[in-house]
């Protein structure tokens, strides 16, 4: 397989240096700074109340990238299961992926809550939320992932 070469759009600017527990970082405002040349891309995104943000995850250290399979959250009394059936951050390609709340944008820098990536994080790419491509009708989870979305 043929190598990907991706160029960040920008970087994520916040107070989060370190991973906070939980569900904190939704209370988060951060700043997407996008690089001066794409600024026009961000034109009439400060009209839709939520985007996703896709950024590369660069602090997961390369042997965390081998990783299989985990158990989520840490949990061991969570079932072990391969990464691509969690949102573990150690993946073979570590993409973050996560839906904000649209604040406000002023010229290239576009402020968001609820962002769960660290300060200075490269972002790949910045999509509106649409309700007609981005909502799922009929969703099923495991048994376990309802347990760690209730907290329990």
């Amino acid at each position: 397989m043929s190598d990907i070469t991706l160029r960040p759009v920008g970087f994520v600017r916040n107070e989060m240096t370190e991973k906070v527990s939980g569900e904190a970082y939704r209370d988060i405002v951060s700043e997407i700074v996008v690089e001066e040349d794409l600024r026009d891309c961000l034109d009439g995104i400060e009209h839709h109340s939520h985007a996703i943000i896709v950024y590369w995850l660069n602090r997961i250290p390369e042997e965390e990238r081998k990783v299989l399979k985990v158990r989520p959250m840490g949990d061991p009394s969570l079932p072990i299961v391969g990464v691509f059936a969690t949102r573990s951050p150690r993946r073979p390609n570590p993409i973050g992926l996560e839906t904000v709340e649209v604040l406000g944008r002023d010229g290239n820098v576009l402020r968001v809550k609820g962002l769960d990536a660290l300060d200075g994080s490269p972002v790949l790419d910045i999509k509106p939320y649409t309700k007609h491509h981005d909502s799922a009708m009929g969703v099923t989870e495991p048994e376990w992932m309802e347990r760690v979305h209730r907290g329990q």
